[in-house]
């Protein structure tokens, strides 16, 4: 039965600090709640779990406003055709497009490369602690764990995927942390996605004239029966792959650790046995969720979801921290717990648009972190946990820095 008239509740900036205990406010009264989100937004936010899977499977729920469409030959135009926003029949052909390249069995063969990375950033970490001046203790180093390890390692990998140059990353992580905000100033946004895009088109044009043994080679020669990704299917693409292949996994692993460095009991307890890893890499997904809330989706038609009418040409977020924190699904989910049964957590998604990079996040994570752990006897936080600043975004919960002291 549909619920009476609600008033919206207007969400500030602390929604960024901390999203769990907002969700579990509002979830304690209903699962689906409209609010207005930091950044002006109206929507319906839904934090129950079981609202949240079914809302993510639900065809009714479109990726597309009824009535809207870009201008053409905008930035947006260009940048929006990917399969994350899109619906069926074009999600499916989208996706069968690229989804070779993403298979388990094709991301094992990454796991070499990956090991390898990792290895060079984390003796690259030690190596600063021995050119330290005086006063540091012989060994020791204080990174910052984000910009130094956690960002390195999953933009390197989607980049050599990809077949982007890794002297360009740093222009990607400033374009994406531009795009993935709640805050910039149009302009600026307006600036950052027209380079990223303008440069995968250059990018594009090269590899037309010169193929390589990447996936945008594979892309531009990707055929579906007659079909074949147009121009700006490939720009948009392109852009989905870098962001979200590099995004997910930057945040799973450095909240992913700093979780563990709050927790020194379930740190300890990983130490002692390593074979928890793959456990531990779903329970970090639970609890830190590197993709606070899904992307928007629109009432295509009116519909009824966990007790209110939501009307068409309504936007609906779905709260993935807010379903993997709901105590009807997971006991005492505010606790970290390695050993845990995580399985079913919503981290990366649920329906048609489940996380395509799923298994390359997992894998990376899980090098990472056991990397970290067997190279490093001692790590712990250089600055007190409450001045950890997060990032302005809705869409992902991810650290501003994460300065560490390490220690063999």
């Amino acid at each position: 039965m549909s619920a009476p008239h609600i008033a919206a509740e207007r969400l500030g900036a602390d929604y960024f600090q901390d999203p769990y205990s907002v969700h579990a406010r509002l979830r304690a009264k209903r699962p689906v709640t409209p609010v207005i989100m930091p950044g002006g937004v109206p929507v319906w936010l839904v934090t129950g779990y079981a609202e949240a899977r079914a809302a993510l499977a639900d065809p009714r729920l479109s990726k597309r406003m009824p009535g809207w469409h870009p201008e053409p030959d905008s930035i947006i135009a260009t940048m929006d055709l990917h399969m994350l926003n899109t619906d069926p029949p074009d999600h499916g052909r989208l996706r069968r497009l690229v989804n070779k390249a993403f298979t388990a069995r094709q991301v094992e063969r990454l796991r070499p490369r990956i090991t390898a990375i990792t290895a060079g950033l984390l003796e690259d970490m030690a190596d600063q602690g021995a050119q330290r001046g005086q006063g540091a203790q012989r060994g020791q180093s204080e990174v910052d764990l984000l910009a130094s390890f956690a960002f390195p390692l999953p933009i390197t990998v989607i980049c050599e995927l990809l077949g982007v140059p890794p002297a360009d990353r740093d222009d990607f992580r400033v374009w994406s942390a531009t795009i993935v905000s709640d805050i910039p100033a149009p302009e600026v946004f307006q600036a950052h996605a027209t380079a990223m895009a303008r440069y995968f088109m250059a990018l594009l044009a090269a590899k037309r004239q010169q193929p390589r043994d990447d996936l945008l080679s594979a892309l531009l020669a990707a055929r579906d029966g007659e079909d074949r990704l147009s121009e700006n299917e490939l720009v948009s693409m392109a852009f989905l792959l870098l962001v979200a292949g590099h995004e997910t996994t930057v945040n799973l692993i450095a909240s992913g650790m700093l979780a563990l460095l709050l927790n020194p009991a379930e740190l300890a307890r990983l130490r002692a046995d390593p074979s928890l890893t793959s456990s531990a890499v779903e329970e970090l997904l639970r609890y830190v969720n590197p993709v606070s809330n899904a992307t928007f989706r629109c009432a295509a038609e009116p519909l009824e979801l966990g007790g209110v009418r939501i009307g068409r040409g309504d936007p609906v977020l779905v709260s993935l921290s807010g379903a993997n924190r709901d105590p009807a699904r997971f006991g005492d989910p505010d606790r970290l717990d390695l050993g845990r049964d995580s399985s079913g957590q919503l981290a990366f998604g649920h329906g048609i648009h489940y996380c395509l990079g799923a298994p390359l996040a997992r894998l990376e994570a899980g090098i990472a972190i056991s990397g970290l752990l067997s190279r490093f006897g001692s790590i712990s936080l250089a600055v007190p946990a409450a001045s950890l600043r997060w990032r302005p975004s809705t869409l992902i919960h991810g650290l501003e820095a994460l300065p560490v002291r390490l220690a063999p």
